[in-house]
């Protein structure tokens, strides 16, 4: 497979697994024993298997229940694939301590993806938790130090 290919196959898995709440077609796009990187400190550990792909799937699906997922970017190059996107929902379920708010929200990140023959091995994930944290309500941002 080619570049082209990989990139197809990354929309594909963004449209049909999350936008349309199919994780259980997983195993059309990801190597069974994929391994995930989340790149933000103090985000779940690294991951090991499509078994816990597919629940870190359902637990973005229990918080947000609306999850949508646009990619705004998509490049390759070699068997790398990297994705600029944001996501919108609605905080309807938990997220971790932090109770349902009912707020919209909206928040963006970069993900990597490595192929391995087709399927995606290997993915990288970095996103803007803290922007998340502060729409829904568990983090403040501190402007900066006053100047009285």
């Amino acid at each position: 497979m080619g570049i082209e290919d990989n990139k197809d196959v990354v929309r594909r898995m963004v449209d049909e697994c999350v936008n349309l709440h199919r994780s259980e077609i997983l195993d059309q796009f990801v190597d069974r024993g994929i391994r995930v990187h989340p790149g933000t400190p103090g985000a779940a550990p690294d991951g090991e298997g499509i078994d816990a792909l597919r629940e870190a799937f359902q637990r973005f699906r229990t918080t947000f229940p609306d999850l949508h997922v646009g990619l705004d970017q998509v490049l390759a190059e070699d068997d790398l694939v990297a994705a600029r996107w944001t996501a919108t929902g609605t905080h309807t379920g938990p997220w971790g301590a932090i109770a349902p708010t009912g707020r919209p929200i909206s928040f963006s990140g970069v993900n990597i993806f490595r192929f391995e023959r087709g399927k995606v091995a290997e993915i990288w994930n970095h996103r803007d938790d803290l922007g998340l944290m502060t729409q829904l309500g568990a983090v403040t941002m501190n402007a900066g130090p006053s100047r009285t």
